[in-house]
């Protein structure tokens, strides 16, 4: 049993409890939250006990990362549960959804079994897994719903691909309905996006490079908004990227019920960073104009975006270190996930506490679970944040296994100092 710990003089934020204050935080014994915000002092507190003084830093509930590739099983050269793990402790999130797109896929009970085993022995932080929508992730066949989701499935997606037919996607929504299971779903119809490489502009007309119209999104969306109307199932648009899609969830938000994300890159970067062929940032969905980048902090703002996620997706540098039609697509970046959003907070884009509200409470509202939160009786799980720290990112530092981030050499401010997991530290700089 571990002892007692009192945190005080830190500024608190807690979207889920609406706390935004000077305070403490009390883990007890077994790993729980006792007591959180203002009331917890140095006053309040036994005067023998020995406290840990923050002096002023951040404390934000554990981040809730909704969309994250673990190469286990099949891709363990790219990524494993065990360095994923020490990637996401270094970047303050105590609780990832891995994506079903493994070697092989996930789309049935015994796979979903070995998992959690490699999750539960491997991981130190809170292992949710999708079962993919399809059988094979081919888009012809729906996988058992009832069956994974007993066994512990937290939703389902088909990750980097897209239902297609649009009579399997209205049966997928009737049966989650019937199950109260959560879709997510990733918006590209293929037949726009074919070959394509980067966003359908100026910069792929300049580069000789296949353009992804962002229709490709916008259509897929339209699609399954109208259906939602008709089943009424839990639905998730994985991310968005561009401002036809806000147009569209802006004028669906009130006719229906889902939720959206959007990827940190995307919200961070645009197509004019791609630069010279940089193929760490060929990325699904792509970067797109600067004004769509606009127009998601926009959204985030009128509260039309729910989630920000890394959308952290390892490629092994020989996978990336080809011409850009032959890279993979993807980026590593649950570590730099939460610098990367205080910045929308530094340059006076988004306030502090919504950033963390769309990075704690509300993923853990969509995937309904108890993370994501300081409610007393919950696991302690929590992260300590230098908000104003300026570093710069170097792959050397890195924890995950690939090193593909889009934003090396970058220099950011604010930075995880120490993270906690079920009231345990397991991450200190």
């Amino acid at each position: 049993m571990m002892k007692k710990k009192y945190f005080l003089n830190a500024n608190i934020i807690d979207p889920h409890n609406a706390i935004e204050e000077v305070g403490g935080l009390i883990v007890n014994e077994e790993g729980k939250v006792e007591a959180a915000g203002k009331k917890v002092n140095k006053n309040n507190i036994p005067s023998r006990e020995k406290f840990i003084d923050l002096n002023g830093k951040h404390l934000f509930p554990g981040l809730v990362d909704m969309r994250v590739f673990v190469g286990e099983p099949g891709y363990e050269y790219k990524e494993n549960f065990k360095t994923l793990s020490n990637a996401a402790l270094a970047g303050g999130v105590t609780s990832v959804v891995t994506m079903p797109n493994t070697i092989p896929v996930i789309d049935n009970v015994s796979i979903v079994d070995f998992l959690k085993r490699r999750g539960r022995d491997k991981s130190k932080i809170n292992i949710y897994p999708t079962a993919s929508l399809t059988k094979n992730l081919e888009g012809t066949n729906m996988t058992e719903f009832g069956l994974l989701q007993k066994k512990g499935i937290i939703g389902f997606t088909d990750g980097t691909q897209t239902v297609q037919n649009t009579r399997l996607m209205s049966r997928i929504m009737k049966s989650a309905y019937d199950l109260d299971c959560l879709v997510m779903q990733h918006a590209e119809d293929y037949e726009l996006a074919k070959n394509g490489m980067v966003n359908d502009g100026i910069i792929a007309t300049t580069l000789g490079l296949h353009g992804i119209p962002d229709l490709a999104e916008k259509i897929i969306i339209e699609r399954d908004l109208t259906l939602l109307e008709d089943f009424n199932c839990r639905y998730h648009i994985s991310q968005i990227s561009s401002s036809k899609s806000v147009d569209i969830i802006s004028q669906k938000k009130n006719v229906v019920d889902f939720t959206t994300g959007v990827s940190i890159n995307n919200l961070s970067l645009n197509e004019n960073d791609i630069g010279d062929f940089r193929t760490f940032l060929k990325l699904s969905p792509p970067l797109r104009r600067e004004e769509d980048r606009v127009s998601l902090i926009k959204a985030i703002n009128k509260d039309l975006i729910d989630v920000i996620v890394s959308d952290h997706k390892p490629e092994d540098e020989e996978s990336k270190r080809l011409t850009f039609s032959q890279a993979a697509t993807g980026a590593s970046g649950i570590e730099t996930l939460l610098p990367l959003a205080l910045e929308l907070f530094h340059n006076e884009s988004v306030k502090l506490f919504k950033i963390i509200k769309l990075l704690t409470s509300n993923p853990a509202k969509v995937l309904k679970t108890e993370k994501g939160n300081l409610t007393v009786g919950n696991d302690a799980d929590f992260c300590i944040v230098d908000l104003y720290k300026p570093w710069v990112v170097k792959k050397e530092n890195m924890y995950s296994k690939s090193k593909n981030t889009c934003i090396e050499d970058k220099k950011l401010q604010g930075k995880v100092t120490n993270t906690f997991v079920k009231g345990e530290e397991l991450f200190k700089i």
